[in-house]
């Protein structure tokens, strides 16, 4: 299973962080499946991979971490393809979604990671 983790800072209150979500992954493809306060599930549209390449996300809003109009939100990204490949589905993807966190002035990256 391939599977990349990253984390920003979202520089808004808390109450705009769903907001924010929803933009972000639909800028990059993503459906939301489920969303709750402090969390956000989203997958890629079917239809242009095989079913075992299809890449989810999750968004974990640490709400009780928030301070200063600044939340942190862990992003995993993931799918059930094997990482044999370094420039895997998920990491194309993966990539995308970081690409979009860093141009946008409301994200700010604190970590990443790739497993």
């Amino acid at each position: 299973m391939a599977r990349y983790t990253s984390s920003f800072v979202a520089k808004a209150n808390l109450e705009q962080i769903p907001i924010l979500l929803c933009e972000l992954v639909e800028s990059c493809d993503f459906e939301v499946v489920y969303q709750a306060t402090d969390y956000l599930m989203a997958r890629e549209i079917p239809g242009q991979v095989p079913f075992s390449k299809l890449v989810t996300v999750e968004a974990l809003v640490e709400s009780t971490a928030a301070q200063n109009n600044e939340v942190p939100v862990i992003f995993v990204i993931k799918n059930d393809e094997l990482p044999l490949n370094p420039n895997n589905h998920c990491q194309q993807l993966f990539q995308k979604l970081q690409l979009a966190l860093k141009q946008s002035q409301e994200w700010r990256l604190i970590a990443a990671v790739a497993s």
